[in-house]
């Protein structure tokens, strides 16, 4: 059985590692199949691919888009695609614009909270200016001492309704869904669990998901809980919707699960590489 991992994260957006380090601990972790997918940034795939050629991994080309629907941050994965692809370039680029207001604006409310400098502080852990997020103001709130890790901070700051929040309107689903399918690419829902989303509202979103071309889910993820690889699972059969499995690395001591360490998916459900040539 293949031990298939498209979902992680380097440093070219919030990851800890370059991408030819998460490689090499995909490998390590037995990953056979692999993607890369930083968040709206592409700019780490031939660094992944020449890293993945080299230890013999197959290399899948991806990206997880930040999507803004029904007023919630949803994240959409793109596999397969041209990175080349114009169109797809340049809806990343405007996603990625004012990420620095944002960030300073949630450095302010911090000072006010009685963490200064968090702007500073955050650009340390910073791969690429463009793409400062909350994990980097959440790595510099554990340097300082103020929360023990990683998950710490997100109980206490950085989330709705805590000190350093600040929303941002990113692509429409729509607009993530047909730049990943007119760069020839599959657009997978990245880790639904996180969502919150009742039933109806699920269905509502799987939907539209759906009538935009959407075709994939994540099923087994980091963030997934067993009773949700199982919910998922029926999820996947009930919309027609083929499976997809990844860890959501971000680096050493941050994630919920390493890269490979995943159970395998459910055998109800047909993987979203079950067509492709490996």
């Amino acid at each position: 059985m293949l031990n298939v991992d498209l979902h992680c994260h380097s440093r070219v957006s919030d990851g800890a590692l370059t991408p030819s380090d998460v490689a090499a601990r995909a490998k390590a972790g037995g990953v056979d199949v692999w993607a890369l997918t930083d968040h709206d940034e592409i700019d780490g795939i031939p660094e992944a691919r020449e890293a993945a050629k080299a230890l013999g991994m197959h290399y899948v080309t991806g990206v997880e888009i930040s999507v803004t629907w029904a007023a919630r941050t949803v994240h959409i994965v793109g596999l397969r695609f041209d990175e080349k692809n114009r169109d797809l370039a340049a809806g990343l680029k405007n996603t990625r614009s004012g990420r620095e207001r944002r960030a300073r604006e949630m450095a302010a409310q911090l000072a006010e909270a009685g963490i200064p400098h968090a702007f500073e502080g955050a650009l340390k852990y910073v791969g690429n200016p463009d793409l400062i997020s909350r994990t980097h103001f959440a790595r510099y709130i554990v340097e300082l001492g103020v929360c023990k890790d990683v998950s710490e901070v997100f109980g206490n700051y950085l989330i709705d309704g805590k000190p350093g929040f600040v929303p941002h309107r990113w692509a429409t689903l729509k607009n993530a869904v047909d730049w990943i399918r007119g760069a020839g690419g599959i657009a997978v829902v990245a880790h639904p669990g996180r969502y919150d989303f009742d039933d109806l509202e699920l269905d509502v979103f799987l939907s539209e998901f759906k009538r935009h071309g959407g075709v994939g889910v994540e099923v087994v993820t980091g963030s997934h809980t067993e009773e949700e690889y199982a919910r998922f699972a029926t999820v996947a059969k009930n919309y027609n919707l083929l499976a997809s499995r990844g860890s959501d690395f971000h680096g050493p001591g941050e994630s919920h699960t390493e890269l490979g360490a995943l159970p395998p998916l459910p055998a109800s459900v047909v993987p979203v590489w079950h067509d492709w040539r490996l």
